[in-house]
Order: structure tokens, then sequence, then C-alpha cells
């Protein structure tokens, strides 16, 4: 088996930034709460930090399902809605999957 030598500075690299990423975040939130004083994030920070996952998925998701057509559109507007109104994450994504394969199998679109 031979090694291509590009593509092993590339996984070096790329395990290399995500390692750096990861230290610089433990970095960056020690030297905060050391400002802070006590030790620990103010309920400010924690509850701003609380957001960041959604909204990294949303940033992830939303462009995806826009680019494809109507059907995953009104997959991800069902998902939304059940969602919101069921606060039950499992049953929204069951919801958007649902809508997804209906319409896709009924050729609606």
């Amino acid at each position: 088996m031979r090694i291509d030598p590009v593509t092993l500075l590339t996984i070096l690299g790329m395990a290399l930034v995500t390692y750096a990423t990861r230290v610089g975040g433990f970095w960056m939130m020690s030297r905060i709460t050391r400002q802070a004083g006590e030790g620990r994030a103010s309920p400010r920070l924690e509850a701003w930090l609380s957001h960041i996952p959604g909204a990294v998925l949303i940033s992830l998701v939303v462009p995806a399902v826009l680019s494809q057509g109507p059907e995953e559109i009104m997959a991800l507007a069902a998902t939304v809605l059940v969602a919101w109104r069921a606060k039950n994450l499992l049953l929204a994504m069951l919801a958007g999957v649902i809508v997804v394969a209906a319409l896709r199998a009924l050729n609606v679109f």
C-alpha cells in the first residue's frame, strides 16, 4: 500500500486545524471566566453559548434544504411547525421525514 504524501499532509493539516479550534475555544473561555473573577462564565454568557449549537445547525440545514425542491421545503416547514407546537424534536424530525417521503411518493411536485 502506498501513502500519497499530499493526502497524508491534508489529513494531518485538517487534524491540526480541528485540534487548534478546540484548544483555542478552551483557552479563550478560560481567559473570559478568569476575567469575570469567579472562575466560571456569567449567566448571560452561558445563555449565549447555549444557543450556538442550534444556530450552527440552522446555518447548515436551511441552505441545503432551500437548494432542494418544494418537497424538502414543505418538510422543513412541517418540522419547524411540529417542533414549535409539540416541543418534541424527535416527533418534529419524524414529521419532516413523513412529509418529504409522502410528497415524493405521491409525486405532487
